[in-house]
């Protein structure tokens, strides 16, 4: 069985200053702007990967369509200014050093997106690992429209317990090209990238297929599927899927055109092994500003049955930074992060307020200090029980779980070609 995960021409910034170039997933600090300005303090007066992505603190500004206009225009002026350097049908393994000083190790390259499918109960080799909130695609689908290349936070995770596909590469960089190494901004930790030779290349697509041999993976998960699933999403779950709308938007548009060979058919991203112990699966909290915050813990407990006894599912609630925990004793899910936004969901049209979803307890109990403000604390999720969930399952419920802190989600480094 073929892979999913291909070679790409993958472009490289030259001559320029990699720690001012590269800045963190767009998805990141929507709730703390002062984070974003530093960064454009940080990245003023060099060509940076800031000026070509939005980031989505800014997603409902009033000048939102004047910012695209800009990412696109900038993203012409760097393809005519010799910006870049591409490598053509190319894999780059990665180790990034976290803020924690664990490295992760990855792999840069294309994703087909024939092979993917966000909706629940997908049987696709690329899946969803959580609820895709389809009002989120549009706003990033109009990104997509009139750029020219694209620069990837996607991260997919890869069930390899043996260790086969990323982890022998460590051993090999000696005899690679080194195409970066420096510090990345903002307490971010720091990056080194190798261009994978065609030799190596060819092993590690071999292996992926390997993985998603179909009677392998039913003996691994004690199933009888059809089809195995190979790429779990771990990060930008919602790029990839407007990378997809935007793709059969192309072919609707397009019906008698060969579309097999378009670049709008794959999206750039970073594999990396669930196995690897640099990866660890934190919470997604909630905060909800703008509403009467007693009124809300109100609805919350009687509709979940919250109580103090210890039986149920935990969460902890924050008001002005005072935590107290609670139990769900009408559970609407089997993840207490399901029963939440399941009710959050269903209340907060009615009783109004804005949800956010936070990375890290200390900034729920910061942000909780604020007026017509409460926050939630969840319990973590065990990664081991990512794959065989969505496997009988399908997605967990959205914002279920994150890889690590914000800090040290994928910086956007690489990038590729999407329009001919």
């Amino acid at each position: 069985m073929s892979t999913a995960f291909k070679k790409a021409d993958i472009l490289l910034p030259k001559n320029t200053d990699m720690s001012k170039w590269a800045v963190v997933a767009c998805d990141q600090y929507t709730s703390q702007p002062e984070y974003w300005l530093e960064t454009e303090k940080l990245a003023a007066g060099s060509k940076s990967a800031l000026n070509l992505i939005l980031p989505e603190v800014y997603l409902e500004s009033p000048d939102v369509d004047r910012r695209i206009e800009k990412i696109h225009n900038n993203m012409t002026g760097y393809l005519e200014t010799d910006t870049f350097e591409e490598f053509k049908n190319s894999l780059i393994y990665i180790e990034r050093t976290q803020s924690d000083g664990k490295v992760r190790a990855g792999i840069v390259g294309a994703i087909d997106l024939e092979e993917y499918d966000y909706r629940k109960g997908s049987r696709s080799q690329v899946r969803a690992t959580e609820a895709t909130v389809i009002e989120r695609i549009p706003p990033r689908v109009k990104v997509r429209e009139g750029a020219r290349i694209e620069l990837p936070h996607i991260m997919l995770l890869i069930d390899d317990a043996e260790k086969a596909v990323i982890e022998p590469l460590a051993e090999k960089t000696a005899g690679m090209k080194k195409l970066y190494d420096f510090t990345l901004m903002q307490k971010g930790g720091s990056i080194k990238g190798w261009l994978i030779d065609d030799k190596t290349a060819d092993s590690v697509l071999a292996a992926l297929e390997k993985l998603a041999d179909l009677d392998t993976f039913n003996k691994k998960y004690g199933v009888s599927e059809d089809s195995s699933l190979v790429y779990a999403m771990g990060d930008g779950n919602h790029s990839l899927a407007s990378a997809k709308e935007f793709y059969e938007r192309l072919k609707a548009q397009n019906p008698d055109k060969d579309m097999s060979r378009s670049p709008a058919r794959y999206a750039l991203a970073e594999i990396v092994d669930l196995h690897s112990p640099a990866l660890e699966f934190e919470a997604i909290h909630r905060i909800v500003t703008g509403v009467d915050a007693q009124k809300l813990e109100e609805r919350i407990t009687e509709e979940l049955e919250l109580s103090s006894d210890r039986s149920g599912q935990k969460i902890t609630i924050v008001k002005n930074g005072v935590h107290t925990e609670k139990y769900v004793h009408k559970p609407l899910s089997k993840l207490a992060v399901g029963s939440l936004q399941t009710v959050l969901d269903r209340l907060l049209p009615e009783t109004g307020g804005k949800i956010d979803y936070i990375h890290g307890a200390d900034v729920v109990d910061r942000l909780s200090m604020k007026e017509d403000t409460i926050g939630f604390i969840l319990p973590d999720m065990a990664k081991s029980e990512l794959f065989p969930t969505v496997v009988c399952d399908g997605a967990l419920p959205r914002k279920t779980f994150s890889m690590g802190h914000a800090e040290d989600k994928r910086f956007y480094i690489e990038a590729r070609r999407i329009a001919e």
